[in-house]
């Protein structure tokens, strides 16, 4: 099939796309914390989810060329829940939770689970730090 990118391309999309996306929720984070007004932007609320939208794209052609998916390859699975997770705490911090300890913690829950969503990438484990 000559017709699809070279999978090393769309795994550079991807890696490129997901440092995109944490940087993105960091800084809307710190804004949170300063209740800055940049925080409404109109960019603010659109360009995260365009490029979450490529970033999960990505996913989906990676796993579709590489004929690994969720379920047989457990570190996959860890990743989409640890994706699910993400988008929860996600959710709470920047949307959802009115005090703020409630979105701090969310906030930081969530930075944390994007470093175990990159260290299951990158180790092929779902377990990293246990082995």
């Amino acid at each position: 099939m000559h017709w699809l990118p070279d999978w090393h391309w769309i795994k550079a999309l991807h890696v490129t796309t997901a440092a995109i996306s944490i940087s993105l929720f960091m800084l809307r984070g710190v804004w949170l914390l300063r209740d800055s007004p940049r925080l409404r932007a109109r960019w603010v609320r659109i360009v995260p989810h365009v490029n979450d939208s490529v970033l999960l794209l990505s996913a989906v052609a990676l796993a579709a060329l590489t004929h690994q998916y969720p379920g047989p390859q457990s570190w996959l699975t860890a990743k989409v829940i640890g994706l699910f997770v993400y988008i929860g705490l996600g959710l709470v911090a920047l949307r959802f939770a009115r005090r703020r300890p409630v979105r701090i913690g969310a906030w930081l829950g969530a930075i944390v689970v994007f470093a175990y969503i990159v260290t299951v990438a990158v180790t092929r484990n779902p377990w990293p730090f246990f082995t």
